[in-house]
């Protein structure tokens, strides 16, 4: 089979906790004959993966090296703590990172939340991963801050989370090569922009000029008001079956029988 004769199809790198169901069922329903693939990646390696052809596009968190991959915002997560179910936490609706000030706070190597300073008191050592912190928390050796889609993909029985206000929050972003903005990746930003099918691509297509109402010609009787009948005018049947006459008129005499 020659390159020309291959199908296209589109390649679709995302970051754990992000969920692109909605936007794959949208482009099959589409682009039914374009196979979309999806390509798990971790937040760390996704610039890479598109950089390096693994993907056309990709659903990452920002912040990424923008110097040559462009990137449209999507959405902001909120950030939770995730505690045991017995910790005091978890009898609240929401924390402050202040109140997390004697606590340990687990920071793993794969943390995406931009800091300044995290909160609490830090751990010995950094675990590796997400997924390691989050077994460290059900053992009992301290607290972890995530994304909220972070926390509900790790979800354990015995483990819960609320909102951590005083927080950085992560963004999930649509990014692809800039110099690769293909017809696909067009297409896909529309699904993701909620464009409909009839929109042009790229663009914000045009508004359509206000349609003017037709006047109607004087005596036409199409669409206007009703005519008032004139005065003097019968309108209708007596009751009896007969014409209306004139009000007031005298009734006949009944004629005999033979």
């Amino acid at each position: 089979m020659t390159g020309s004769d291959v199908p296209p199809s589109f390649r679709l790198a995302y970051v754990p906790g992000v969920t692109p169901t909605k936007w794959v069922r949208i482009w099959h329903e589409r682009l039914p004959d374009t196979p979309l693939t999806l390509v798990p990646v971790s937040a760390a390696e996704a610039a890479d993966v598109l950089r390096d052809g693994g993907a056309d596009a990709g659903l990452v968190r920002l912040p990424i090296d923008r110097t040559d991959l462009s990137a449209i915002p999507l959405y902001t997560e909120t950030t939770v703590v995730v505690v045991p179910k017995d910790h005091v936490v978890a009898a609240v609706e929401e924390v402050s990172a202040q109140e997390l000030a004697d606590d340990i706070v687990l920071h793993p190597l794969d943390d995406t939340l931009e800091w300044e300073r995290p909160p609490g008191q830090a751990a010995n050592e950094r675990p590796e991963t997400t997924v390691d912190a989050v077994e460290l928390v059900a053992a009992g050796v301290g607290l972890l801050v995530v994304p909220q889609s972070l926390a509900r993909l790790h979800h354990r029985r015995d483990l819960t989370y609320r909102p951590l206000s005083d927080a950085p929050e992560s963004r999930i972003a649509l990014s692809w090569p800039e110099d690769a903005t293909t017809d696909l990746v067009e297409d896909f930003i529309g699904i993701v922009r909620g464009r409909t099918v009839n929109s042009t691509r790229g663009r914000t297509p045009p508004a359509a000029a206000p349609t003017q109402p037709k006047k109607e010609r004087p005596g036409s009787g199409g669409g206007g008001a009703r005519r008032k009948p004139a005065a003097g005018k019968a309108t209708g049947k007596n009751p009896r079956g007969g014409s209306a006459g004139a009000k007031g008129g005298k009734r006949g005499k009944p004629r005999r029988r033979s």
